[in-house]
């Protein structure tokens, strides 16, 4: 899809054309357009510069709208494609990056004025994990166990490299999700180390999952959860406190997956009951020195079985985050071929490509590159260097190499 910039070559010329039709327009118009509130704050040179960056905007805009509109119908193509097994082609993508607005720009003393005269909606505090302990607790009568933070990575690393994920592919992921520092109640937005900050999403924890991720992998492995906390309990030689704590577990389990039971099994529906008390309280489980690295890890095994059964069995730490970051199926297209140079566009939604930096401007194969290289960076970040020991500590003991 070809892109025609608004105002992209002969932009001065036009731009300078809409001034002088702009500056013989009278001022009373440019109150209407912009509002009497706004136009009384305002001189008539600086409201002329503001309805010249407004009719900029809504021209790009349109420009904007119609570029993802045949990025989604592209999408949809692929889908009857795959359906239908049919290989996909160069003209099944978008082949340009999305426009970048080049036309008026907004002096900074007007974008003072209207921001003054029009504050922006404030934006709704997002969860953080208080939010989630608290749920659990009301929900579910669920109260997570934690332990020091080697502790829980030992433990990640038992149930990974139990479930067949490396070193490698598991501290790769965790490096790139946490910057190579984070902590297992590490929530997007919260600084690990001075723990300052917001929580700008649910994700939580070293695979950074989402309330809806974990949601999804309760609805797979609650019950298997619940068989491996009941047998945790009957082993010989258990003290009583800790039986009693495995089975109260259970019992919270039981909650979630009756509560998760009245819904269809939809990542759509997950989304939005994640966004629930009930959906807190579930993504709570992370938090657990048991259920948290069972849950993160069988995440990452998901994963790697997609990338199996499409003829990947050895995907590296990148190309398990890149399934991670964009979905599973996403994630293995951008692998393939005749995807490798395509825009990223063609693999997110505005709204997701437009949030993740790292995925903005770039083809998949470069955000592909880009991730290692990341990863990379971070593998030099004291929590990695503590997982990666880890994991070496759990290949000692079971007799094999670290991998």
């Amino acid at each position: 899809m070809g892109r025609r910039d608004k105002f992209g070559r002969h932009g001065l010329v036009r731009a300078l054309l809409l001034a002088v039709i702009l500056g013989a327009a009278p001022a009373t118009a440019h109150a209407q357009s912009i509002g009497e509130a706004l136009a009384a704050k305002l001189t008539e040179s600086q409201q002329r510069s503001y309805v010249l960056y407004l009719r900029g905007r809504s021209a790009f805009d349109q420009e904007l709208q119609a570029y993802w509109s045949a990025v989604d119908q592209k999408r949809d193509g692929r889908k009857k494609k795959r359906t239908q097994g049919v290989a996909f082609v160069a003209d099944d993508y978008v082949t340009t990056q999305p426009p970048k607005y080049d036309g008026p720009s907004l002096p900074p003393d007007v974008a003072k004025i209207v921001t003054e005269v029009k504050p922006p909606e404030p934006e709704t505090p997002k969860p953080g994990v208080a939010d989630f302990l608290a749920a659990a607790r009301t929900e579910y009568g669920f109260v997570p166990v934690t332990v020091t933070e080697r502790e829980f990575k030992r433990r990640y690393a038992e149930e990974a490299m139990t479930l067949g994920l490396s070193k490698h592919q598991v501290v790769r992921v965790y490096a790139l999700e946490t910057g190579g520092r984070g902590t297992f109640d590490m929530q997007a937005g919260i600084d690990p180390d001075t723990r300052k900050g917001r929580p700008i999403s649910s994700a939580l924890g070293y695979a950074q999952l989402l309330s809806a991720n974990s949601i999804s992998e309760l609805v797979k492995y609650g019950e298997p959860f619940a068989v491996r906390l009941t047998a945790l309990a009957n082993q010989p030689g258990v003290p009583g406190a800790r039986a009693a704590a495995l089975r109260a577990k259970v019992a919270a389990l039981r909650k979630m997956q009756r509560a998760i039971r009245t819904m269809p099994n939809e990542w759509g529906v997950h989304v939005k009951f994640g966004n629930t008390p009930k959906g807190y309280g579930i993504h709570a489980v992370n938090l657990d020195a048991d259920l948290g690295p069972w849950l993160q890890a069988i995440k990452l095994k998901g994963l790697k079985e997609e990338g199996e059964k499409a003829g990947r069995p050895n995907l590296s730490g990148a190309e398990i985050e890149l399934m991670n970051l964009s979905g599973p199926r996403t994630g293995l297209e951008m692998m393939e071929p005749v995807a490798r140079g395509m825009p990223t566009a063609n693999f997110f939604s505005q709204g997701g490509y437009y949030r993740n930096s790292i995925v903005r401007e770039k083809t998949a194969a470069q955000l592909l590159a880009a991730l290692d290289e990341r990863m990379e960076s971070s593998m030099k970040k004291p929590g990695a260097i503590e997982f990666a020991a880890a994991f070496d500590e759990v290949a000692q003991k079971r007799g094999i190499a670290g991998r």
